[in-house]
C-alpha cells in the first residue's frame, strides 16, 4: 500500500508539469516565426518602396533629360557641345538651329572641328582668341562676323563656357550662337537715320546762309551790270574790241544774276510756274551754262535731239536744274575713265502722250548695290557729295507728271532718263 501510493504520487508530480509547458513552447516558436516573417515582409515592402522610388527617380531623370533635349532641339539659338578632351575641338552635338545658322547639315558638323564653321573669310585672330580663352578654362563672349556655307555674311552673338566633372576637370564646352544680323541692320538703320537728321539740320542752316549770301551778292552784281552798260553807252560806235569785252561782262553778270535768282527760287517756298516749253531748247540752254566745265575736263557733249517733238508743260528753271544735275553726275562718272570723252544727250517721242530724255555717259557705271538707293535722300557715293541732287531731280520730274530712272549700259557707263507727259493733267495744281 505504501509503495503504490509513493509511485502514484511520483508519477503525478513528474508528468503533470510537462503537460502544462508544451503549449507555451509551441506559442513561443510560432511568435518568433511570425515576427521573423513580419520583419521580412516589412523589409520587402521597404525594399520594394525604395525600388519604386528609384524607378520613379530614374523616370523623372529620364523625363528631365528628355525635356532638356527637346528644349535644346527647339531653341531658336544655335546650341552646340565640343569635346574638350580632343584638341581638334570636335563637335559632339549641334541642334537644328545651329545647322540652319551655319548652313551645314548635321552629318557635316558632328565629329568635325568647330572652327571650320566660321567660314573661310573669317578673321583668324578671332579664332585664335577663342582657342586661347577655352584652353585656359575660361568663358568666351563676343559679337562676330561669320560666313555661312554658301558664303553669305551674318553677325552672331557667341557664348562658349566650359563644363567640368566632379573633380573640376573640363570635359566639354557648351556654346550658344545667336543670329543678330537683323539687329545689327536695325542699329545701322538707326545710325543712318541719325546721320540724315543731322545732315538735314546742317542743310537747313546752309539754306539760310545761302539765302542771305544770295541777297548780298545780287547787289554788287547789279552795280557791275550798271557800270558795264554805262561803259557800253559811252563807247558806242568805237573801240569794238572793248565793246566785245564789255558785252562778255554783261552776259556773265546776267548769268550770275540768273544763278542767284535760281538759288533764291529753290529756297523759296512757292509753286512752280508751268508754261509751254520746247524741251530741246531747255537742254541747249542748260548745256551752254556748263560748257566751260565740259571743255576744261576734255569732254564732249553730243546732241541727238528729235526736232519734231511737241511742246510740254513745265517749269523751265526746274527742268534745267534736272538736266544740269544729270550732266554733272555723268561728267564726274567719266573722270575715272581716261578713254571716256563722249556724253550723249538724246530726246525722242516715247509714245503719243510722252517724250523721253536720255543722258548717256561712258563712265564707270553704277554699282549694283547702289542702284536701289540711288535716288534716296542723302545717299551719295562721292566723298564731298550732299546726296540731294538725284533725290530733288526725281521729285521735280514726278511733280511734272513723269518719272526719272537710271540703268547701266550694255557696254560701259550708265544712262539716266526721264519721261514727261506732253500735256499735264491738272497742271494748275502744281
Amino acid at each position: 500500500m505504501k509503495n503504490i501510493k509513493v509511485v502514484k504520487s511520483t508519477k503525478s508530480c513528474s508528468i503533470l508539469p510537462k503537460k502544462a509547458k508544451r503549449p507555451l513552447l509551441r506559442k513561443t516558436t510560432r511568435n518568433i516565426l511570425e515576427d521573423k516573417l513580419r520583419f521580412q515582409m516589412e523589409e520587402m515592402v521597404t525594399q520594394n518602396s525604395k525600388l519604386m522610388q528609384g524607378i520613379d527617380r530614374e523616370k523623372v531623370a529620364e523625363e528631365q533629360i528628355h525635356i532638356r533635349t527637346k528644349a535644346m532641339e527647339a531653341a531658336s539659338d544655335g546650341i552646340f557641345i565640343i569635346d574638350a578632351k580632343d584638341n581638334n575641338f570636335n563637335i559632339v552635338y549641334a541642334n537644328p538651329s545651329f545647322q540652319m545658322i551655319t548652313g551645314y547639315a548635321k552629318k557635316e558638323i558632328i565629329g568635325h572641328n568647330y572652327f571650320m564653321y566660321a567660314g573661310g573669310n573669317s578673321d583668324l585672330r578671332i579664332s585664335g582668341e577663342i582657342r586661347q580663352t577655352l584652353s585656359q578654362g575660361k568663358s568666351f563672349h563676343g559679337e562676330l562676323l561669320k560666313f555661312k556655307k554658301n558664303g553669305e555674311k551674318y553677325w552672331c552673338l557667341l557664348r562658349i563656357a566650359p563644363i567640368r566633372d566632379t573633380k573640376g576637370v573640363v570635359t566639354h564646352y557648351v556654346g550658344i550662337k545667336s543670329d543678330i544680323t537683323l539687329m545689327k541692320q536695325r542699329v545701322l538703320e538707326i545710325e543712318e537715320q541719325r546721320e540724315e537728321l543731322l545732315h538735314v539740320t546742317r542743310v537747313g542752316k546752309l539754306a539760310e546762309f545761302v539765302s542771305s549770301l544770295a541777297h548780298e551778292i545780287s547787289q554788287p552784281l547789279t552795280a557791275i551790270l550798271s557800270y558795264a552798260q554805262a561803259a557800253q553807252r559811252m563807247l558806242k560806235d568805237r573801240e569794238p574790241q572793248l565793246q566785245e569785252i564789255l558785252q562778255f561782262i554783261v552776259n556773265d553778270d546776267q548769268r550770275a544774276a540768273e544763278v542767284i535768282r535760281r538759288l533764291r527760287y529753290l529756297l523759296k517756298k512757292s509753286k512752280p510756274a508751268f508754261v509751254s516749253l520746247d524741251i530741246n531748247t531747255v537742254i541747249r540752254d542748260t548745256v551752254s551754262l556748263i560748257i566751260p566745265q565740259v571743255t576744261a575736263k576734255d569732254k564732249v557733249i553730243k546732241f541727238e535731239l528729235d526736232i519734231g517733238l511737241p511742246l510740254i508743260q513745265g517749269d523751265r528753271i526746274q527742268l534745267q536744274q534736272v538736266v544740269l544735275n544729270l550732266i554733272s553726275n555723268s561728267l564726274e562718272a567719266m573722270e575715272s575713265k581716261k578713254d571716256s570723252h563722249e556724253l550723249i544727250i538724246r530726246t525722242s517721242r516715247k509714245d503719243t502722250d510722252t517724250i523721253l530724255v536720255q543722258v548717256r555717259d561712258s563712265g564707270c557705271g553704277i554699282p549694283e548695290g547702289n542702284m536701289k538707293k540711288l535716288f534716296s535722300h542723302f545717299f551719295t557715293s562721292k566723298p564731298d557729295g550732299l546726296g540731294m541732287g538725284l533725290s530733288i531731280s526725281r521729285s521735280i520730274i514726278e511733280a511734272h507728271g513723269g518719272h526719272l530712272e537710271a540703268e547701266n549700259n550694255p557696254d560701259r557707263g550708265a544712262t539716266f532718263y526721264f519721261i514727261l507727259p506732253i500735256q499735264m493733267k491738272n497742271s494748275n495744281e502744281y
